[in-house]
């Protein structure tokens, strides 16, 4: 599928997660999408990032969540949804099956759509765990879209980039991921004049 870059006006991102997206745990200019936006600004784009994350959210929502973002007119979500499916043991056939049906919307609406990956570990059983996995490669590669293979990529797992809890990301940790997003998502904006 052919992505056009936005020329003419300020692009508008919004990134559809759950508690790694809201930053669950740290202040709100601390999370992400803040720190993606900010970002992103200083490198000469004229972005506006939207923090859709919603702790607590499997992929069952996205569709509905989507509908409603919908309303901003965004050029851009960034999807990534599925954690909590993983974390719970849910079906991955649903969750596969709810993350295609918001891909194919945001695909009719036009809107470019970046998913985000996700890995559970592999207490889960190596079966579940690989499957997982590989939800989001066959996602992407159906659909043709941008893909940023794990979303906590150099943050997960690693004990001084998370909170307590082992799980949701500290404010370093955040700040590795906006690295993370930046590098899948920067080909995809052109610089203002």
């Amino acid at each position: 599928m052919f992505y056009s870059v936005f020329l003419f006006s300020q692009t508008i991102i919004v990134a559809l997660g759950d508690s790694l997206t809201e930053g669950f745990g740290v202040k709100k200019k601390e999370a992400y999408p803040h720190l993606l936006e900010k970002n992103l600004l200083k490198k000469g784009y004229d972005v506006k990032v939207i923090n859709g994350g919603v702790s607590g959210s499997t992929s069952a929502s996205a569709f509905y969540r989507l509908k409603w973002y919908i309303r901003t007119n965004p050029d851009i979500v960034i999807l990534a949804l599925g954690g909590n499916d993983g974390l719970r043991g849910l079906s991955l056939v649903q969750m596969k099956k709810n993350l295609k049906k918001t891909i194919e919307l945001a695909q009719t609406m036009n809107i470019m759509i970046v998913l985000a990956g996700m890995q559970i570990p592999l207490n889960y059983g190596k079966e579940y765990s690989s499957s997982f996995r590989d939800v989001f490669y066959e996602l992407a590669n159906t659909h043709k879209i941008p893909f940023i293979p794990f979303l906590l990529q150099d943050v997960g797992g690693i004990s001084g980039l998370n909170q307590p809890d082992g799980i949701h990301p500290n404010s370093e940790g955040h700040q590795i991921i906006t690295k993370n997003v930046i590098k899948y998502l920067e080909p995809h904006l052109i610089k203002m004049n």
